[in-house]
């Protein structure tokens, strides 16, 4: 938006942050309308999320290590982020929006298929869980958050740069934010794309491998949104052992970022 255009009494954007005016075109209708029609048995382990259930845990892991360092937390304390706003970006039907809720958080999640946001509330209702879940894009996020987190998403919308963009503008001064998203490698296809799809673990259309980001990639993405990076991990799968945190990361991996300053 140019300067002509914006109102005299409009405040100026904060640096990376993305204007109420301009419209919200980070979603690909294909992509809502495809994990849409998941939402059905999203919380059924044994079903098309499976690998999902699977993965929730190490993720959890991973998120409660890095907010116990960024914020020096003890490791024991069941609600480490009691007194804090978090925001999950694509939440699904709330597979990690529920946990976050549990260690304390002030949770607000979006998703942009309205039938995972049905499933997710009436799930979050049946935990007795109060969660803020809302339908849209990045774009919705009205922060500051202390904690965004947005697992699996980013190679599926529409526009990478703006979508870096939004979450940053919705982190706080001394908030963390959490991403993971596949690896473009010959590996990620052959497990994710030719297997896994293949053979039904994953549900075929799930993945577009043209859209994978190398963490080289993810992390130029987050340094143009204002973001420093401050740790690169990587995700690996073991047939016997599932996934386990890793330094290898070419299939998967999880940045942690917070604001330059």
């Amino acid at each position: 938006m140019s300067d002509a255009s914006r109102r005299p009494d409009a405040p100026e954007p904060a640096p990376g942050a993305i204007s109420a005016d301009m419209p919200a075109d980070t979603i690909d209708p294909r992509e809502a309308a495809h994990f849409g029609r998941l939402a059905g048995d999203w919380w059924d382990a044994k079903g098309s999320s499976a690998m999902l259930h699977r993965l929730n845990p190490v993720r959890l892991g991973y998120i409660r290590d890095q907010i116990d360092q960024h914020w020096s937390g003890d490791e024991c304390d069941r609600r480490p982020l009691a007194g804090r706003r978090a925001a999950d970006v694509g939440c699904g039907a709330g597979l990690l929006a529920e946990p976050l809720r549990r260690l304390g958080a002030d949770v607000t999640a979006i998703d942009a298929a309205p039938e995972n946001i049905a499933a997710a509330r009436a799930h979050a209702e049946g935990q007795g869980l109060e969660i803020d879940y809302r339908v849209g894009g990045v774009e919705l996020l009205a922060g500051p958050y202390d904690l965004v987190t947005s697992l699996e998403v980013i190679e599926h919308v529409a526009d990478t740069a703006r979508f870096a963009h939004g979450l940053a503008a919705a982190l706080a001064d001394d908030g963390l934010l959490i991403l993971s998203t596949p690896n473009r490698t010959s590996l990620s296809r052959l497990l994710m794309i030719v297997l896994g799809e293949g053979f039904g673990r994953i549900p075929k259309g799930t993945h577009d491998w043209e859209k994978f980001l190398t963490p080289e990639e993810t992390c130029a993405l987050l340094a143009d949104a204002g973001l420093d990076v401050v740790d690169v991990t990587g995700l690996s799968y073991n047939v016997m052992r599932g996934f386990a945190l890793s330094e290898d990361k070419t299939l998967d991996y999880f940045v942690t970022a917070k604001r330059r300053g």
